[in-house]
């Protein structure tokens, strides 16, 4: 009572005094247990004692780690603590005079003993269930423990002593030999656990001489592992031992002396005598006559029995320590025994699945040590394998999520164990359908699998798991989804009809990414082919539908024709009808031709059927345009036109497209097909119109003139537009490229108001600039090219009326002096030739009042004079009229000259070739040349030209440059004449021109280069 006493008085000074009293009893059980388990009388029953206060030491540890303690908790632990030192005292005595001690005295101790255990019994049953708080295994094993320790009944029994010293040191030693190493691959925080609190020492002598504060700490600690006599939870007798191997038997045999053996100890030891007259018995010397083993039923029987029980206990006390969980040793072992007994017997895994306890193991799955996390991971795999029910059940409590997450960590055996469980796991329905929705759950397993280098083990058991998933094709989807395409592809070729429809319909959802569109053409193509010819319409559709994905990506164009496409898809667009199909095929083949030809890939004389069509026959053109129409779908008229703009290309192709079109009336159907509701149909009707209009454009002009609402629907006025569509761009553009000097439209674009609507909208983009809008350049061409178009038919005085009143040539200069697009200058530049081709019919002489004023001034280069009516007017040089540039469309009025010639530098031959020929228009015969080369002399004119030979190897630009050149020698003077002489390129340029172009080039050349004295003159010449 002394323990007692001082264990009171120490509860005045502790802070947390029921904490401190259950640590002293925690301690005081542990050495109660060590006690009776070094005892080597009577072992069967002072083990069971051990195993008692063992297991009551787990209620205790509820007091010492739960807040919610009972009002009459002091009272419990005080009256266990004196049951607890009676035990203690008892097993002390018995061991001192083990020797001596009576059978009698044995007796009574064992009585006392069990008096004990029944007060420990009374106690726990007071313990209240608030206790336990939601921890319901807890309160029942508990409740359990109660009952067993009242009704447990120990008698004496020499035939059951253990004289075996090993099995009695197995019994009683505590082996928590683990070493803690702190995780460094998911968990970054430290803990620092002291040694003391993880390693029990085996020297009881040793402990007792500790000051107060350590043997506190190893008291706390002594019951945080799980004690190896936990493996022998029920009483063991000695006939369960085998004399040979001193563990329990599974097979127990009974030779000729009556001894009884483990079947393969007793088998071993038979071998090795030789001769077998030799052979006796080990365990009694007794010679045998015979080596024949009786199968001992009975107590196999019994020691079967006993397993059962046991690993019942077994479990339990492991669910208790798992439920404690109070250090990485306790949970370990606990692990460990649980394997251990599943190993043993594949029903104990029903009954740990039975009693709660794959959620406790789920939960140890976040557990700050690796070790743990493994351990954890290795059971549920065992719990989990041959056994479909635990394979559900385990994937239903499991964080899969987490599981998964393990693969990636730079830990081996926790990958290995992470792989295998998912592998086990995967084996079940219910997991192969929740995997999908684990983020990122089959990219894990993709990624692992093709990791091969870094680890064997589990990108093969990955590649496994794979495997199993394809059970479900949604798994096979999101495989695909993730680049693995081999699944679904292969299922495409194999599989049943079933599964290939839905591979397909999958191929057809699924995005391809750039480097797998090519692997799965090659893999695919072919069989969807098959199934759009023989499959029935569900599978036709998915095929068409992914036939159509797979020949959006232009490199696929060439596996496809390989595979007999093209033949496929021109049946089905004009002769294959199939009654009540739910979709129309021939959208979907043109849609998949369309695209093979949009590849670029030279198919014009490509044979389509049996007969010997080709895709530039006239048997292609015909079908196709026939059927474009109005009534026709949207989507199979936007598919035919976009056959016809491919076929278009091909010289063959087009000239039997625009004789058919000619003959037919399809030019009116692509018209009408302008406004149709459906902008991107309008788009491609139109742009196959701007392809048209380079073969038919007078034609197609007047038929949009005689459309109804045409073409002044074509441009929108700007107020109306909010954004620049890719429609606005096509129509202004076909406007722009239809035959510019057709009177018909230009008229009609005059009558239609078109011409402020054109004005306003250029001012607005020069305002706004063309890159708010990705259609803003094309939009902006096409409006520049409608306003020169208009200066192609000046004769008629309507439009010469609205080019004065909108100052067309102060537009188009304006135009040349922005950084626009190449083709806006080109245009202006052209512009501005048609407008001063018109200066010098518009350019009149005024009506003088006095002739001889005229006369006197008649040679100056720019004079003022006054008409009749006395006003000033000012005479052009070149013109020799009064001009400007709004009225007559003088260029030198404008300062056009002077953008012109900057021009000349452009980089784009187009544009140099449009200003020069605008130049070429003031050096005409029908000006002043002389007061024309004087003033661009002064702009240094001749040098820009002389920089466009040397630049520019184009025989047009050629000749346009060699005309100004000779202009300037014959009308320059000297000046001009040497400017061009000292150009050192020059001669060598002319020499080439006169070698290698045409005829009229090279007498161009051949003319400048006599004038330059560079080549012999006729009359320096002589006959011999």
């Amino acid at each position: 009572m002394s323990r007692i006493s001082s264990e009171w008085s120490k509860l005045e000074e502790d802070k947390n005094p029921i904490e401190s009293l259950a640590e002293s009893l925690l301690a005081a059980i542990s050495e109660a247990i060590k006690s009776v388990a070094s005892i080597e009388i009577e072992k069967e029953n002072f083990i069971e004692i051990g195993c008692f206060l063992y297991r009551a030491s787990m209620v205790i540890m509820e007091f010492h780690i739960n807040n919610n303690s009972p009002t009459n908790v002091i009272e419990i632990l005080a009256s266990l603590s004196v049951s607890v030192d009676k035990a203690k005292n008892s097993a002390m005595k018995l061991q001192k005079n083990v020797h001596t001690i009576q059978s009698s005295e044995v007796r009574n101790i064992l009585e006392q003993l069990q008096g004990v255990m029944r007060n420990i019994g009374d106690n726990l049953s007071m313990v209240p269930l608030s206790t336990y708080e939601d921890q319901e295994y807890a309160e029942k094993a508990a409740k359990a423990l109660s009952k067993e320790i009242k009704a447990a009944y120990f008698v004496v029994s020499q035939s059951r002593v253990v004289e075996s010293k090993e099995q009695l040191q197995m019994l009683s030693s505590v082996d928590i030999s683990r070493e803690y190493k702190m995780d460094t691959d998911l968990y970054s925080i430290d803990v620092e656990i002291s040694a003391e609190n993880l390693q029990l020492s085996g020297n009881f002598e040793s402990r007792k001489s500790r000051d107060k504060n350590d043997y506190e700490s190893w008291s706390a600690g002594s019951l945080m592992s799980l004690p190896q006599v936990a493996q022998y939870m029920e009483p063991l007798y000695e006939t369960f031992f085998c004399p040979l191997t001193k563990k329990i038997m599974d097979d127990p045999v009974t030779i000729e002396s009556g001894v009884t053996y483990e079947r393969t100890a007793i088998l071993e030891r038979f071998h090795k005598f030789k001769n077998t007259e030799e052979i006796v018995c080990p365990k009694s010397g007794q010679k045998l006559k015979s080596t024949n083993l009786n199968t001992n039923v009975a107590l196999k029987a019994t020691i079967d029995e006993w397993k059962e029980r046991n690993d019942t206990a077994r479990i339990k006390v492991a669910r208790a320590a798992l439920s404690l969980a109070s250090t990485e040793n306790m949970v370990l072992e606990a692990i460990d025994d649980l394997q251990s007994v599943c190993s043993r017997n594949s029903y104990n895994k029903i009954h740990i699945r039975s009693i709660g306890m794959i959620p406790l193991l789920a939960n140890f799955l976040n557990h700050k040590s690796r070790s743990v996390r493994c351990a954890a991971l290795e059971l549920l795999r065992q719990l989990a394998e041959y056994d479909s029910e635990g394979q559900e059940i385990i994937a239903k409590t499991v964080d899969i999520s987490r599981v998964i997450k393990m693969l990636s960590s730079n830990h081996g055996p926790i990958r290995h164990a992470s792989v295998s469980l998912l592998f086990v796991l995967s084996r079940s329905q219910f997991f192969c359908d929740e995997i999908g929705a684990v983020a990122g759950g089959i990219l894990m397993l993709i990624t692992v699998k093709y990791r091969q280098s870094i680890d064997v083990f589990t990108s093969e058991k990955a590649d496994q798991i794979l495997k199993n998933l394809e059970k479900l094709p949604n798994n096979i989807k999101l495989m695909a989804e993730n680049g693995y395409w081999e699944p679904l592809l292969t299922h495409l070729v194999e599989g049943t009809e079933e599964m290939r429809m839905e591979m397909a319909n999958y191929l057809g959802e699924i995005v391809l990414e750039p480097e797998s569109k090519t692997y799965v053409a090659e893999k695919a193509s072919l069989a969807l082919i098959q199934m759009v010819h023989t499959g029935n319409s569900l599978s036709r559709n998915a095929a068409f539908q992914a036939l159509k994905q797979i020949s959006c990506y232009r490199p696929n164009a060439e596996i496809l024709v390989e595979d007999g496409i093209i033949q496929i898809m021109v049946e089905e667009m004009f002769t294959r009808t199939i009654h009540n199909e739910p979709m129309n095929s021939k959208t979907e083949a043109s849609a998949i031709l369309a695209n093979i030809l949009e590849s670029g890939k030279e198919l014009e004389d490509f044979q389509v059927n049996v007969h010997g069509h080709t895709m530039s026959s006239d048997y292609i053109a015909y079908n196709i345009i026939h059927q474009i129409k109005n009534s026709t779908p949207d989507e199979l008229n936007i598919n035919l036109i976009r056959i016809l703009l491919c076929l278009m290309k091909f010289p063959k192709a087009s000239a039997t497209i625009v004789s058919v079109i000619k003959e037919t009336e399809a030019s009116y159907n692509l018209i009408e097909l302008i406004n149709t509701p459906n902008e991107y149909l309008g788009v491609v009707s139109i742009k196959l119109l701007i392809t048209l209009s380079a073969f038919m454009g007078h034609t197609l002009s007047t038929r949009l003139c005689k459309t109804r609402g045409q073409p002044e629907s074509l441009i929108q006025n700007p107020t109306e537009i909010t954004r620049i569509t890719e429609k606005d761009a096509v129509s202004v553009n076909f406007l722009a490229k239809l035959p510019h000097q057709n009177l018909t439209l230009n008229l009609a674009l005059v009558n239609g108001n078109i011409v402020p609507t054109l004005i306003k909208s250029i001012s607005q983009i020069q305002i706004t600039g063309m890159r708010s809008n990705r259609y803003a350049s094309a939009y902006f061409e096409g409006l520049v090219g409608i306003l020169v178009r208009l200066t192609t038919t000046l004769y008629d005085h309507q439009i010469l009326l609205l080019a004065r009143t909108y100052n067309f040539t102060s537009v188009l200069t304006e135009l040349l002096t922005k950084s626009y697009t190449d083709e806006v200058h080109k245009l202006s530049a052209i512009g501005l030739e048609n407008l001063s081709k018109q200066s010098i019919n518009l350019s009149r002489p005024p009506q003088m009042a006095k002739t001889k004023i005229l006369k006197f001034f008649i040679f100056q280069i720019c004079i003022s004079t006054k008409s009749s009516k006395g006003e000033e007017f000012s005479l052009c040089p070149i013109h020799r009229g009064v001009c400007s540039s709004q009225d007559t469309f003088c260029l030198l009025d404008a300062k056009a000259d002077e953008r012109l010639l900057a021009c000349l530098d452009h980089e784009n031959v187009e544009v140099v070739k449009a200003a020069l020929s605008a130049l070429c228009t003031l050096l005409d015969d029908k000006v002043d040349v002389d007061k024309s080369v004087s003033l661009l002399c002064e702009k240094h004119a001749i040098q820009h030209v002389l920089n466009v030979v040397k630049e520019h190897r184009e025989e047009a630009l050629w000749q346009k440059s060699f005309w100004v050149i000779e202009r300037f020698l014959l009308k320059g003077g000297d000046k001009s004449a040497l400017d061009i002489s000292q150009d050192r390129l020059l001669p060598s340029t002319l020499v080439s021109a006169f070698h290698h172009g045409d005829e009229c080039t090279r007498q161009m050349a051949e003319k400048i280069l006599r004038t330059l004295n560079k080549m012999p003159t006729l009359s320096n010449t002589f006959t011999m």
